[in-house]
């Protein structure tokens, strides 16, 4: 079995580290998602979109939070800074963006740019396991088969080997388009996870790692902390909307 054609690790115990790890941290937390066991970290931000004819142009989330007034900071949340609970834009703000941040899937595009980043800071580029979130469903023919790498809340993944640049992978059948949402190298030098119920990317490595992916042009990132939260209660900068 293959997912994206991609082969299908059943020896889930390669990332039982993960797992314990996660169990360990206090939830709600970058540690909760990403292992604190890395020297730095970093959130990655998933771009909203703005329609240009036939293309889709990418919005960093500080370029919409300087035309909304709100504050562009690391623990940022989408709808603090659109003043929002509505994740889309509305007709007065569609030129600035129309599509709000992929949700659970990290897009191909920033995916390239960060697994050529990582690619340079692990010694096994060429070993790689990612997991995609059993929930989705789609291709998977039981609860059981094949196994899962078992997360703390459900978010259970089924594991598959390929290299670094197989991080821009659809590991959905078509027309579904899904990213990995936990991958890493053999070598274990770093840690990334996209959660289902996020709009960013959280990783962990080095702090030369971490150094070279906040100075990446075409990625929005800002360094955090293995302690700092990573709900969607996070931002205490910005007000909270009013829920209507």
């Amino acid at each position: 079995m293959d997912l994206g054609g991609l082969p299908v690790e059943t020896d889930v115990s390669l990332g039982v580290w993960i797992s314990s790890a996660r169990r360990g941290a206090d939830p709600g937390t970058v540690a909760s998602l990403v292992p604190g066991v890395f020297e730095a970290y970093a959130r990655v931000f998933h771009p909203a979109v703005r329609y240009a004819g036939d293309d889709d142009v990418d919005v960093s989330w500080a370029e919409v939070a300087t035309h909304c007034g709100t504050v562009a900071h690391a623990l940022m949340q989408w709808h603090t800074v659109t003043g929002s609970w509505d994740p889309q834009a509305d007709e007065s703000r569609s030129g600035v963006w129309d599509d709000a941040p992929a949700e659970g899937h990290l897009p191909v595009q920033v995916a390239e740019r960060v697994a050529t980043v990582l690619a340079r800071h692990t010694g096994t580029p060429d070993e790689c396991l990612f997991g995609r979130w059993d929930g989705f469903g789609y291709d998977l023919p039981s609860p059981d088969d094949p196994p899962r790498l078992l997360l703390r809340g459900g978010h259970d993944v089924v594991l598959v080997r390929g290299t670094v640049a197989d991080a821009v992978r659809n590991l959905a059948p078509e027309p579904h388009e899904q990213s990995a949402n936990l991958w890493w190298p053999a070598d274990r030098a770093w840690c990334v996870v996209t959660d289902i119920d996020l709009r960013c990317t959280y990783v962990g490595g080095t702090a030369d790692c971490i150094d070279d992916l906040l100075r990446t042009p075409g990625l929005e990132v800002l360094p955090v902390r293995p302690e700092d939260s990573s709900s969607l209660a996070s931002d205490t900068v910005n007000p909270l909307p009013h829920r209507r």
